[in-house]
């Protein structure tokens, strides 16, 4: 599935297409991100529109640590930026994520990548994401389920995934299930 439509949050009585960026390397990561979609899903006011496959990653950052699987979802919301921020560490509070290393393992993430073409920049809340346009885990997930997602640099995520380092280390899973 693609998505064309950005939503831009141009009407108050229209959602904002959002992107959420998901992950996860500890105890059960594949259960960790269905479970945090399902909560995702369960936000009053917020529409799951689509979620990618789950992708293998290697780590990022300094810490040694279990490659993570990734996602990427597509949500409508009418929550705010920081509502939307705030539902996200909710998500990651209720499924038992604790704060301690940074870029360190954890049991889930959630990110907001994209907040419609809206740019925040707050002590809590830099949307769209400033790295994400140079991470292959978060541009091949993302431009699965929306290539032309605006990253706030003029480019989309399949434009910027044309040119994206490390993509050999991302790889897509195939259930049996």
């Amino acid at each position: 599935m693609t998505l064309s439509d950005t939503h831009a949050d141009t009407h108050a009585d229209a959602p904002t297409r959002c992107a959420l960026g998901l992950g996860s390397n500890l105890g059960d990561p594949r259960a960790n991100l269905d479970a945090a979609v399902r909560l995702i899903e369960q936000t009053p006011g917020t529409t799951l529109v689509a979620r990618s496959s789950d992708y293998r990653t290697p780590p990022w950052g300094p810490v040694p640590q279990d490659d993570y699987l990734n996602i990427c979802v597509v949500v409508d919301t009418y929550l705010s930026p920081q509502e939307l921020l705030q539902r996200c560490l909710g998500v990651e509070k209720e499924l038992g994520r604790v704060r301690d290393i940074r870029w360190g393992p954890r049991i889930i993430d959630v990110d907001v990548l994209i907040y419609g073409i809206r740019k925040v920049q707050e002590d809590n809340l830099d949307v769209p994401h400033p790295r994400m346009g140079d991470r292959a885990f978060v541009l091949i997930p993302l431009a699965e389920i929306w290539p032309d997602a605006p990253l706030g640099d003029g480019r989309t995520a399949l434009e910027a995934l044309a040119t994206c380092p490390d993509q050999d280390g991302v790889v897509r899973l195939e259930y049996a299930d």
